[in-house]
């Protein structure tokens, strides 16, 4: 079962629901809701109540890719959080429900922007956004694990050697064949594990921390929900940071990008204006080996595309685009590289953001 009209036909989903969440009386009404390169997403509406059904997809799936049990363990833990997250209903585990787990959270109304330029926007208004953004990402790496339950939500060591070993194979794994292969993505798994920084810190990372995934108030610069844990983790909270960051340094036509931009013409700071305000709202000096974690994020996000191009081909994926979306791995394979070849040739790996 796939679609939305099986899904609101299903006898089995409507008990299920009757069961976990609210008595079911009127029609349930099920639409998809668009913006997910992965898990599936669905609008439930009945008796005047809406809810979010997200579930994995149909097919076969990589290893460790699209865990909705986890998405739903990391927000109902940060429920009541500085994290704004939805409230979790339940969480359905059994296949023969609907064809594969799920779960089901509220329906958070509010405005999510897909692209970071915030078109239409007055500049203060675009300004109070990203530093909105700046706030719940620095409250995200200074959430207590202990207190919140996530002390064992991922293992905390070696996570930039983990990240590269996963990724590396995740890439791989989606490839069809030597047509796939990028060059500029072997150079960067070469670099990128011979040249790992000595270190490591650990935070909850969300792992996909970007404008799209978070739910803003209808009229004001606050952050209701943040969606999509997908990859959320125990992990260094720079790496997830600069992977947030990256926007700064990409275009739109590699992936949802700033770059090409006025930015002051548009209120919109500049990477070291807002990389100084996450310094600052967590307690940093600096921000060491900086761009060595933008140009990881560069290879993590093209094995993503990779992925999602894979899945579009299989006919398993979860968005209309997904195949033209795919074909921006290379784009950002090519800049991950290219910022490489331009810290090779500054003989360094740390970059501006260093030294705010």
């Amino acid at each position: 079962m796939s679609g939305a009209a099986e899904l609101a036909a299903s006898g089995p989903l409507a008990a299920w629901l009757d069961s976990h969440v609210a008595p079911i009386r009127g029609e349930l009404q099920v639409t998809p809701l668009a913006g997910g390169q992965s898990n599936p997403t669905y609008k439930l509406s009945a008796d005047g109540r809406q809810w979010v059904l997200r579930r994995k997809p149909p097919g076969v799936l990589l290893a460790s890719a699209h865990a909705v049990e986890r998405e739903y363990r990391v927000m109902k833990a940060l429920a009541g959080s500085a994290v704004p997250v939805p409230r979790m209903h339940a969480l359905c585990e059994d296949a023969a429900v609907i064809g594969s787990p799920f779960y089901v959270m509220d329906f958070v109304e509010g405005r999510v922007f897909a692209s970071p330029a915030l078109p239409g926007m007055a500049p203060a208004e675009r300004g109070a956004i990203f530093d909105e953004m700046n706030r719940v990402i620095a409250a995200l790496h200074a959430v207590d694990v202990n207190a919140v339950g996530l002390a064992d939500y991922g293992r905390p060591q070696n996570y930039l050697a983990r990240q590269l070993d996963r990724w590396t194979r995740q890439y791989r794994d989606s490839l069809a064949g030597e047509r796939d292969r990028l060059e500029a993505m072997e150079r960067l798994i070469d670099w990128l594990a011979t040249h790992r920084p000595e270190g490591d810190e650990v935070s909850l990372v969300h792992g996909d921390f970007r404008i799209d995934n978070l739910v803003f108030h209808p009229s004001e610069p606050r952050v209701l929900a943040v969606l999509d844990w997908e990859l959320s983790t125990l992990g260094h909270p720079l790496v997830d940071f600069a992977y947030h960051a990256m926007t700064w340094r990409v275009t739109p036509d590699e992936f949802r990008g700033l770059g090409g931009h006025d930015l002051a013409a548009l209120g919109i700071p500049d990477e070291a204006a807002y990389v100084a305000a996450y310094a600052r709202r967590s307690g940093r000096a600096a921000l060491p080996h900086w761009e060595y974690y933008l140009a990881f994020n560069m290879f993590r996000m093209a094995a993503i595309l990779q992925g999602i191009l894979a899945r579009s081909r299989q006919g398993s994926a979860a968005a209309a685009d997904a195949e033209r979306t795919g074909r921006r791995a290379r784009p950002m394979a090519e800049a991950g590289w290219r910022l490489v070849q331009a810290m090779q040739g500054r003989g360094d790996q740390q970059g501006p953001a260093a030294t705010q």
